[in-house]
């Protein structure tokens, strides 16, 4: 049994419909999964043409019409473009209103259990803005229209695993939100999503804040007062958790085989190490020679992955993005779903 998938094809004016056509026209996505793109015909057309993918593009209404054969790309049309009615490379309000309209439908299938997942494409931030829709990010809209209150924003690459326990906030709020409830919570999710990527028993490894983990409160105090309180309070309930660990060390050790998993205090700090172990970028050309990396929304009802990366405006609408992270995205879908839905072992 394969698992049917929404994919969200992201802001219009970014790669996004690029990297759904190429990962879609790779036998390894059929193979395990039955894809449904949710997003706007015109782009979609566009991507298949200067990508040179040769799909045939099937427009369907409802997700029990999808066929999910390998050269067909089933898609459903929200309708917000025409053709040459927006343009690449370019932030603009309709592209992030239809950005935000792909991944709301998404999310309506899933909760409605019409699809097992939803793995999306990258969206703008300022594009949504200009919208008026009043989200900073896929995290955040996943957490809101599933009424999530404890969810973790989890990176996997080939080498390393990080999750989050704050994201898309200033640095002086990111502090502000480290309390040990919320350190706590995030080493629970952490345990629990590698459980279900089929890790039995998940090695922690929590990150401080500061310089040198606070040097005993010589650095700061968010070590004492809020970290290492919630690394024992998780400890005593049976997580297997160490820290904090200097934050210029624990993803040396994590990369070594030392944990399975690091807890990163803020959205930079995670995400920093993981794209130095996904990305890889030839000086010469100025591209990017691998794109490797998947970002997981762990706490919500559904599955929800996505790309690892932005809307790479700079490249839009030339053919060349890597579809490497939405391949990968897919994949950890299909896991995530057979494992929370119970109907296979995951794959990974």
């Amino acid at each position: 049994m394969k698992p049917t998938l929404a994919i969200t094809m992201g802001d219009p004016a970014g790669i996004g419909a690029e990297i759904a056509v190429k990962a879609l026209s790779r036998a390894e996505v059929y193979e395990l999964c039955l894809p449904v793109v949710i997003g706007d015909k015109e782009a979609l057309l566009d991507a298949n043409r200067f990508c040179r993918t040769g799909l045939e593009l099937r427009e369907i209404s409802e997700i029990r019409d999808a066929g999910g054969q390998l050269g067909v790309l089933d898609y459903i049309d929200l309708g917000f473009l025409v053709k040459g009615g927006w343009s690449y490379k370019m932030v603009s309000g309709l592209c992030g209103k239809a950005s935000y309209a792909y991944v709301r439908r998404g999310i309506e299938l899933a909760l409605a259990g019409d699809v097992l997942g939803v793995v999306t494409g990258p969206i703008n931030k300022e594009a949504l803005a200009v919208a008026g829709i009043p989200y900073t990010g896929h995290t955040e809209i996943f957490a809101d229209l599933t009424d999530t209150r404890d969810y973790g924003m989890l990176l996997l690459s080939d080498t390393l695993r990080v999750i989050h326990v704050t994201t898309h906030v200033s640095m002086r709020e990111a502090c502000d939100r480290i309390t040990e409830e919320r350190v706590y919570q995030t080493i629970r999710l952490a345990h629990e999503a590698l459980q279900a990527l089929g890790i039995e028993h998940p090695r922690i490894a929590v990150a401080g804040l500061n310089a040198h983990a606070g040097e005993n409160g010589l650095f700061g105090s968010e070590e004492e007062t809020s970290i290492r309180p919630a690394i024992a309070k998780a400890a005593a309930d049976g997580y297997d958790a160490e820290g904090p660990i200097p934050p210029d060390t624990v993803f040396v050790k994590a990369v070594g085989g030392m944990y399975d998993v690091v807890v990163a205090m803020y959205h930079d700090q995670g995400h920093i190490p993981l794209k130095l172990s996904g990305f890889k970028l030839d000086a010469k050309t100025g591209r990017y020679t691998a794109v490797s990396g998947v970002n997981c929304t762990i706490g919500l009802p559904i599955v929800r992955t996505s790309v690892d990366h932005g809307t790479a405006f700079g490249k839009a609408g030339e053919g060349r993005a890597n579809e490497e992270s939405m391949v990968d995205a897919i994949k950890i879908a299909v896991t995530l779903a057979k494992v929370k839905f119970g109907f296979a072992d995951g794959i990974a």
